[in-house]
């Protein structure tokens, strides 16, 4: 079962009232949003935004849902036209935006795209599989430059080097299509010590290549922004991270827009996990918070 992290923080630094408009950017299976919707009901609304396509058809038949049928709007897209679905939807005076950035389980666990360690399937990690770039094509058409800079930017991976020219030289025989076959390759590339880490040793590789796909990053630096522009004054914008780079990207934008007079920051350092939600879902324990109301 997925279950939504920092969910008591999350409605407290929202703090949702009936009759006003949210947007959860990164609905997944709703964990957050069901929350939000309890709060503004009788008549406020809440705009849905998923990039997978199969999120959207599952809520759609999720009966937890059904009593929310006429406030909540699902848009399966990209957060990154933000500003365009809310033009399209005519959905204004938004009182607060929220992004998990996290990835749900279902992807891990059912949707046989290539995101789990633990199962062989085809390496595609795309989100929604009507994008053109899958993990299969950077591991065996990019150049070892590009698939060394993106482990080491995006994984933080410390072996990147030998990885890259693992890939490459294994390549060259036949094309590396599956996680098993890639995940073996990584365990060939690197130190037996560093196999028996407390993660595992394919996580930060897993990791980069994923956030390559789905241009994560990007997606983020160029959707915080619009997300400004469209909440109104006092609206409140909060934001989960689960790794070191997303954070800092929100961190910097929060304090470059707070700088400026557009924001005030309301969580001087992120929000983290109480240990007894850490312990009920270990998945939580790197996630940060961070929270910031709009001025002007």
């Amino acid at each position: 079962m997925h279950i939504p992290v920092l969910q008591k923080e999350v409605i407290e630094y929202l703090n949702p009232k009936p009759q006003e408009k949210f947007i959860d950017a990164t609905f997944g299976l709703g964990g957050h949003s069901i929350l939000i919707l309890e709060k503004i009901l009788p008549d406020g609304r809440l705009l849905g935004i998923d990039r997978s396509p199969e999120m959207i058809t599952k809520i759609e038949s999720d009966s937890r849902f059904l009593k929310f049928k006429k406030n909540l709007i699902l848009i399966c897209d990209n957060f990154v036209n933000l500003k365009e679905i809310v033009e399209k939807n005519n959905f204004k005076e938004v009182s607060g935006i929220l992004f998990d950035l996290g990835m749900s389980r279902w992807h891990i666990e059912e949707s046989q795209r290539g995101f789990s360690l633990k199962k062989e399937e085809i390496l595609d990690m795309r989100y929604n599989p009507q994008d053109s770039l899958t993990a299969e094509e950077i591991i065996n058409r990019w150049p070892k430059e590009k698939i060394e800079n993106i482990l080491r930017e995006y994984g933080q991976e410390r072996f990147a080097k030998k990885i890259s020219e693992k890939i490459l030289e294994n390549r060259k025989r036949q094309s590396i299509k599956t996680t098993f076959q890639l995940i073996d390759i990584i365990k060939k590339a690197i130190p037996v010590n560093y196999q028996h880490q407390k993660i595992h040793f394919a996580t930060r590789t897993f990791q980069a290549l994923r956030i390559a796909v789905n241009d994560e990053l990007n997606n983020i630096d160029k959707a915080l922004p619009q997300a400004w522009a469209i909440l109104k004054k006092e609206g409140r914008l909060a934001i989960i991270s689960f790794h070191s780079l997303e954070d800092r990207m929100v961190k910097n934008f929060f304090k470059d827009y707070s700088r400026k007079g557009f924001l005030k920051i309301l969580t001087k350092k992120p929000i983290r996990p109480e240990s007894s939600e850490i312990i009920a879902n270990p998945s939580s324990r790197s996630a940060k918070l961070r929270v910031a109301i709009k001025i002007i």
